[in-house]
């Protein structure tokens, strides 16, 4: 069930699930709100509930509409693209086999078959950067599961608009967005704990930061790095 609620000019969108905990969340890039909440809770409870981390609210819209954005990529020769936080230029060459990526020195070399569409080009690229995030993070994931006691069933990497990676408990999945391997490695690492420690604590309550601290020090300074990076363009849907 989907309501709305309005605190003077931000609106808030409220849907009703059966959850235990009520969630905020502040999307880009204009800073959409929304929360999820139990079922059982009227709409003047969440009304309180959001008054309350209105200084909170208004402080992320602000960040998000000041953050930096990248320009549209149009797959062209000499154009800039980033590997783990590293820039690299751009190059075409035509050959007549699939479509596949390598580096090399400073270039992001794409091999592709002459006359291939800008479709095509984005779509050998994008399925490259799946492929190189999700062997990273299987990397990460297998280093920190004994560490945390926690065992990931599944990993997923695809495009995600909103999130930079979220957790399923139950099914002790996680999905990754493919824009994390343009980020810092460290980066990545920090997104990769913080969904493996929500199957210790789900909420990002005061145990969950607790968790944080203690297995990942410089959590904080990685947060805060990932945040102030250009965000990739694009054409945001609600």
């Amino acid at each position: 069930m989907l309501s709305q609620i309005h605190l003077g000019a931000i609106t808030v969108d409220v849907t009703l699930k059966d959850i235990k905990n009520i969630h905020l969340s502040v999307h880009p890039p204009t800073g959409h709100v929304r929360i999820s909440a139990p079922s059982r809770m009227n709409l003047e409870t969440i009304r309180v509930f959001a008054i309350s981390k209105l200084g909170w609210i208004k402080q992320q819209q602000k960040k998000l509409l000041e953050q930096e954005r990248e320009t549209p990529r149009e797959f062209l020769n000499r154009e800039s693209h980033y590997v783990w936080g590293k820039r690299y230029l751009f190059q075409i060459i035509d050959v007549d086999q699939a479509p596949f990526v390598e580096l090399h020195h400073g270039r992001m070399v794409l091999y592709i078959r002459p006359g291939a569409d800008d479709g095509r080009k984005q779509a050998a690229v994008e399925e490259w950067y799946r492929d190189v995030l999700k062997k990273a993070a299987s990397k990460m994931i297998a280093k920190w599961q004994p560490r945390l006691s926690v065992q990931v069933e599944r990993l997923f990497v695809q495009r995600m608009k909103t999130k930079w990676g979220s957790c399923n408990t139950k099914k002790r999945t996680i999905r990754l967005n493919t824009e994390l391997a343009k980020k810092p490695r460290p980066c990545l690492e920090y997104i990769v704990v913080h969904e493996m420690i929500h199957m210790l604590e789900p909420t990002h309550n005061d145990r969950f930061k607790t968790l944080m601290n203690h297995f990942m020090p410089k959590w904080v300074s990685y947060r805060r790095t990932l945040n102030r990076l250009p965000l990739r363009h694009e054409h945001w849907d609600y």
